[in-house]
């Protein structure tokens, strides 16, 4: 069977979308690089020799490079999952190469102890948006959608729930919504509300590294609300990339199990691992700080935005939760995304580093994190990097 022109002509449409796509990608990653200014620093986008010079060095002290490298999950793998175990305040934890799979595994063990693979999760919750439907394709959980909107679920809402789950996952910072987060008091009380009704709570703590600051308690703390939780040591960390689970011994020994079923059993894992240990010692400490930063610079991309009299333009969560937030302008993705390369291009300041996303008709939205290149920068240093972005929007000039 020949293609009909139509179907030719849609297939070019989406390999010239692709396409620009792909130019564009490129173009940010170079004006990133050769940025002097910019609010977060992209290690992956290093060179696999910036990389991994960086890793030696500053590995340094953090770990015993003179000891022999891991073999299935050994050695410095047992380390890290030591550790993170004792910050988690956990009995146990097991390293995983991607949460996609950890999550899977945690949430499937639980499904064989209560005997329902159910579970509710929020509606921008990470399985249901960027997973491809793996709880139902490759593990055989249902999920079930409690909540909606901007924010986490409610007690009243887990409460009410039409149908039973035998698990409740609940994403922190619930990160397409804006890296939210619940308060203290909401976030007990939807833990308590799922236990009411016999169900496991599990953490999806990606990024839960971040949320001290907000919850003004310690991780061991936040995690010891969970039956379990899955922590990254990509997002928020700054390693090569990983995870891990952690929560009670018999839970993470199962889990070791099933990691091997899934193909999770690498030879070595050495660079992941080390640069994860790395992220732990050096970057996790600093995020309190990036946190309070963030709210610094949220502000002042609102009086930015106000005093360049850009109409509509919104900072969600208004005062961010943790070091990251999002940014949203009334505009096609394209059009802020061309500004801001231009004002990084011309001027060496990135004030947005990421990509721009359609939020609805006319309506984009980016996300913006402050890491340790943006404790440089001042309040004033924002507002006039504002009015370089607003200056080079089409009919601003």
């Amino acid at each position: 069977m020949t293609d009909t022109a139509e179907q030719r002509t849609g297939q070019d449409g989406q390999d010239t979308e692709q396409a620009a796509r792909k130019r564009l990608r490129e173009r940010r990653l170079a004006a990133h690089r050769q940025a002097r200014h910019k609010l977060s620093r992209a290690g992956w986008a290093g060179t696999l020799r910036e990389r991994l010079t960086e890793l030696t060095e500053a590995a340094d002290g953090v770990y015993d490079l003179d000891e022999p490298a891991d073999v299935y999950g050994d050695r410095i793998v047992a380390a890290l999952e030591e550790r993170v175990a004792a910050l988690l305040g956990a009995e146990a934890a097991a390293f995983f190469p991607t949460g996609t799979m950890a999550q899977q595994v945690a949430l499937r063990c639980w499904a064989a102890r209560t005997g329902d693979p159910t579970v509710a999760l929020h509606p921008m919750a990470h399985p249901e948006v960027h997973e491809r439907q793996a709880f139902s394709q490759v593990s055989g959980l249902r999920p079930v959608r409690v909540g909606g909107g901007h924010r986490l679920p409610t007690a009243a809402e887990i409460r009410d729930l039409e149908e039973p789950f035998g698990a409740l996952m609940l994403e922190l910072p619930l990160r397409d919504a804006g890296f939210v987060l619940p308060t203290w008091e909401e976030l007990t009380e939807a833990v308590e509300a799922a236990r009411e009704r016999d169900a496991v709570v599990h953490f999806d703590g990606a990024r839960l590294w971040e949320c001290t600051e907000h919850f003004g308690r310690p991780l061991a703390e936040i995690a010891g609300l969970a039956d379990s939780v899955y922590v990254s040591f990509y997002k928020s960390v700054g390693g090569f990339g990983g995870a891990a689970l952690a929560g009670p011994r018999t839970l993470v020994e199962e889990a070791k199990t099933w990691r091997h079923r899934y193909g999770g059993m690498v030879f070595q894992q050495f660079p992941t691992v080390l640069s994860a240990l790395v992220g732990l010692e050096r970057e996790v400490p600093r995020l309190p700080e990036y946190v309070r930063h963030a709210r610094v610079v949220a502000a002042a991309l609102r009086e930015g935005f106000a005093a360049a009299g850009l109409p509509w333009a919104r900072v969600h969560p208004e005062e961010p939760h943790t070091h990251q937030f999002q940014v949203w302008l009334p505009y096609e993705p394209e059009v802020p995304a061309e500004a801001a390369l231009r004002q990084a291009e011309e001027t060496s300041v990135m004030l947005f580093a990421n990509a721009w996303d359609a939020g609805g008709p006319g309506l984009a939205f980016t996300e913006v994190g402050v890491e340790a290149a943006g404790l440089e920068w001042t309040a004033d240093d924002v507002r006039a990097a504002v009015r370089g972005f607003v200056d080079r929007l089409p009919g601003r000039a």
